[in-house]
């Protein structure tokens, strides 16, 4: 019986493995593609258009596949007392490093605002008092007054290194958990870079990570607007916020991604890794078991020193 064509959906493509010619179909938004055959890795040709641009930057990998497995072994083995005790002996499943998309935003951030800045002074008061015999007596004091008075102006700083993901598949939150990165170690995008790695492109609308990255902007704005305040202390600050002068840069990020399975019902957890620096980050399991028995154990401690301590008081006032 002849093989019917493979029916593509819209968010698939069908390459050809560049080392045997076998024919794949991955993802429309990879960048990369490894054959099951040869286990090569194979470039994903696109054409560039607003919605699937080039990469300009790429920070590479680091950590590489033995040292990541290492170091999350010692992560699960350090998971602290009160984690399900299978865990101690989870399994690594799944583990791959990929190229993370992601926004380099900066921007021009204005504010106009308004505030109540607060000048402190002192003064010397005397007053009269009653001392410890009772007699009237003079004395001073030093007492701490605010002034308050009005501020209003416009404050300007160039807001940069602003990062916000471009993958569906790594949300913001997630890549924000694996940060910093060393924008130092920067290089400017070149295919070979992918060599052997997997790739993801830009799976999000430019616009909606923009907007992530202006509401991140807008937070920073106010940290920094709250540290040049004169005085010292200020009240009732409001300030209106606007951008210009925007950057945006696409860049790929080295993250590993894997799952720690353990228990017998197969329990998972997601954990991610910087592919640069190694800081791990996933969601430890809580034995509530062994916090309740913590908990019992204390509290019987502290009973049992509760009573040891009567005992005695009880002896030695007899």
């Amino acid at each position: 019986m002849i093989a019917e064509e493979p029916i593509l959906q819209s968010a698939e493509l069908e390459i050809r493995c560049d080392e045997c010619g076998a024919s794949l179909v991955v993802k429309d938004s990879s960048l990369t593609a490894r054959c099951p055959y040869c286990a090569s890795t194979s470039l994903v040709e696109h054409a560039l258009s607003a919605d699937r641009p080039r990469p300009e930057f790429i920070i590479p990998f680091v950590w590489g596949m033995d040292r990541v497995r290492q170091k999350l072994r010692r992560w699960i083995g350090s998971s602290g007392l009160f984690v399900p005790s299978a865990f101690k002996a989870a399994a690594l499943e799944e583990l791959h490093g990929i190229y993370v998309p992601a926004w380099l935003y900066g921007a021009v951030g204005s504010a106009d605002y308004s505030v109540s800045i607060g000048e402190d002074y002192q003064r010397v008061e005397t007053y009269t008092t009653t001392d410890s015999k009772g007699r009237t007596v003079i004395r001073t004091r030093v007492r701490t007054y605010t002034e308050w008075r009005s501020l209003s102006g416009r404050y300007e700083s160039w807001l940069m290194d602003l990062m916000v993901s471009a993958s569906r598949g790594l949300v913001n939150a997630d890549l924000e958990s694996v940060e910093p990165f060393d924008l130092r170690a920067m290089k400017r995008y070149d295919p070979r870079l992918l060599a052997g790695w997997s790739a993801e492109g830009a799976s999000l609308e430019l616009d909606s990570c923009l907007a992530e990255a202006r509401h991140e902007a807008e937070a920073r704005l106010g940290q920094e607007l709250s540290g040049f305040m004169p005085g010292d202390s200020y009240v009732d600050l409001s300030y209106s916020s606007e951008f210009s002068e925007e950057t945006s840069s696409l860049v790929l990020l080295p993250v590993w991604i894997g799952v720690a399975r353990y228990g017998s019902k197969g329990e998972q957890v997601r954990v991610l890794l910087n592919g640069q620096t190694g800081e791990v980050v996933g969601s430890v399991p809580k034995s509530w078991t062994k916090i309740l028995l913590f908990a019992f154990g204390v509290l019987f401690a502290l009973l049992a020193l509760y009573s040891l301590s009567a005992g005695l008081l009880d002896g030695a006032l007899r």
